[in-house]
């Protein structure tokens, strides 16, 4: 079986490393047809690589971010197209984050995109069947179409270790961008209800265009903030931790997602607190996460506390997730599953 994977997609991006790997250590010959160029000439760089490969594989999937290439694919071949769409960008950018205006010229466009990228793919896959229900409703697409295949994490980076913790201190770890999905906010107030707890420390690792408004909102006396960091240098953090956060943001997207961090820190084997949503439920349960309500600081810093009090539980926690992880969702289990995808298309 081969199967070329097309794009102007990022190989590094966790998403497509995990799905390539899986694909490969499955036994799938990946051909990888992307582009690194800029502007319109990454689409004629795509067409002159793939010009060469037509005849080379089975079937074609679109790696994210894919809007504007599936459509490119389309035009250039006639082999079933599979599209790891993986989010909607009227979703992310319009109703979540409200970078854009819902009756603006620009929302229109982005759920014009949805919509044509969607409807021309054979197969299109998402990460939740949360994700998928709101997505087939929102465009209008035929829910058949969609397979999912949930994130899972690079294991080559993201595997439990015996690193030193630093001796009469409780590490919490959180990292993300600034955007509503994330409810940072809510972390920072939760960082403040605990702030008499002195063995208590928050290490909060990420930037965004809302950073400087969270921290400068509170002063904090047990926090360190740190800017983006190298995934290599993330995973050492989360070695060093007690405990993992999840997200918290009020909106309907995170309840539709299980995020990165949350795949991560259970592929390190560490407990991990979140908020509890029907996508997290998907894979999750209550007795391998500790799950809170949405958006509330002082369910969030009770949660930590009960991990602190109670190391015992919080390993069993952590050892119960992990293996749920290595079971259904390591590289090699999600390239099974789309591997299985691809039979369906070619056969």
């Amino acid at each position: 079986m081969k199967v070329c994977y097309f794009g102007i997609y990022d190989s590094e991006y966790s998403r497509n490393k995990i799905l390539i790997s899986g694909l490969r250590q499955n036994g799938v010959e990946v051909l990888e047809c992307k582009s690194n160029k800029s502007g319109f000439s990454k689409y004629f760089d795509l067409v002159k690589k793939h010009w060469s490969l037509r005849k080379s594989y089975d079937v074609m999937v679109v790696g994210y971010p894919g809007f504007q290439s599936v459509i490119l694919a389309k035009f250039i071949t006639s082999k079933p197209i599979i599209f790891d769409a993986f989010v909607s960008m009227y979703d992310s950018m319009v109703l979540d984050r409200k970078q854009v205006s819902s009756g603006s010229l620009k929302a229109k466009y982005f759920w014009l995109l949805d919509k044509i990228s969607l409807s021309i793919s054979d197969v299109i896959l998402f990460d939740t069947n949360e994700h998928i229900e709101f997505v087939s409703r929102e465009f209008g697409i035929n829910k058949n179409k969609f397979k999912r295949i949930f994130v899972g994490a690079d294991s080559s980076i993201f595997y439990p270790r015996n690193n030193k913790r630093e001796s009469g201190v409780f590490k919490v770890v959180f990292y993300g961008h600034y955007i509503p999905l994330q409810g940072t906010e809510y972390i920072l107030e939760a960082t403040k209800i605990l702030e008499n707890q002195k063995d208590i420390t928050f290490e909060i690792i990420g930037d965004g265009p809302g950073r400087k408004k969270a921290v400068d909102s509170l002063q904090f006396t047990n926090v360190n903030f740190v800017k983006n960091i190298s995934l290599q240098e993330l995973s050492e953090k989360i070695a060093t931790s007690d405990v993992c956060l999840g997200i918290f943001g009020n909106t309907d997207k995170a309840r539709r997602v299980i995020p990165n961090k949350v795949f991560e820190c259970v592929a390190m084997k560490k407990p991990v607190i979140t908020a509890d949503t029907p996508a997290l439920r998907e894979l999750f349960s209550d007795n391998e996460i500790f799950m809170v309500d949405i958006s509330n600081p002082q369910k969030i810093a009770e949660a930590i506390l009960r991990v602190k009090s109670d190391p015992k539980e919080a390993e069993l926690f952590a050892g119960r997730a992990y293996d749920k992880f290595t079971f259904t969702v390591l590289p090699e289990k999600l390239g099974f599953e789309l591997k299985k995808i691809i039979n369906e298309h070619i056969q």
